[in-house]
């Protein structure tokens, strides 16, 4: 199965969902391939911090030809999970072309709200030649303790795209595990952060049964 993460906003996480989704997926007995597709490599810049021992491949392939490098690297894998470019480009397209799944992460903000229609708009493209594909939003980043999570969900409504029930909030956790290359499923899996990672994965894990 592949995961493209995606949105042609900066700073919505794709990277830090990507890895510790990836995390989360390889504890639970999945062999995963993590898909560096931003060209910035912070996928990669993460997995070359790390010090201890990889529990998931991590590649970069930020070209518009990675959906079809995708059919012989998947291959070995249970799970492949692409971290998207931050723009709309060709990448992007290959990125949903090779995606069995695509999830939009999108901060609790107006801005982001605004700014989904460009990615929304693209996927409306891929659907034409991918009609399986599942999709939808994610919110991620909402401040601990708000209703913002709740308001943005009603707002992403006007866009008729399914929104995960699971929320990630804006935790310390993440930061301090991306720092040493380690995940909060290594770190903190029993803390609030691992929790809402592991919440994630099930859900997604039963939208692609």
């Amino acid at each position: 199965m592949v995961i493209a993460i995606l949105n042609q906003k900066g700073g919505v996480g794709k990277t830090t969902l990507s890895v510790n989704l990836a995390a989360a997926f390889a504890k639970s007995g999945r062999r995963v391939l993590l898909v560096d597709a931003d060209t910035q490599q912070s996928a990669l810049d993460w997995s070359e911090m790390r010090q201890a021992e990889p529990i998931f491949n991590v590649v970069g392939i930020p070209k518009k030809t990675l959906h079809q490098e995708l059919k012989t690297l998947s291959k070995d894998f249970d799970i492949v999970l692409i971290d998207g470019p931050p723009r709309v480009n060709e990448v992007a397209k290959s990125a949903m072309l090779a995606a069995d799944m695509v999830l939009i992460p999108v901060q609790p903000s107006p801005y982001d709200v605004w700014a989904a229609h460009q990615v929304v708009d693209l996927l409306k493209e891929a659907i034409v030649f991918k009609d399986s594909m599942k999709y939808a939003f994610m919110v991620n980043r909402k401040i601990v303790n708000t209703a913002i999570g709740r308001d943005v969900v009603n707002a992403l409504s006007d866009y008729d795209i399914p929104v995960l029930s699971s929320q990630v909030c804006q935790r310390v956790a993440f930061a301090e595990s991306a720092a040493t290359g380690m995940t909060v499923i290594e770190t903190d899996a029993a803390g609030p952060a691992g929790q809402e990672i592991e919440a994630l994965k099930r859900e997604v894990e039963g939208l692609l049964q």
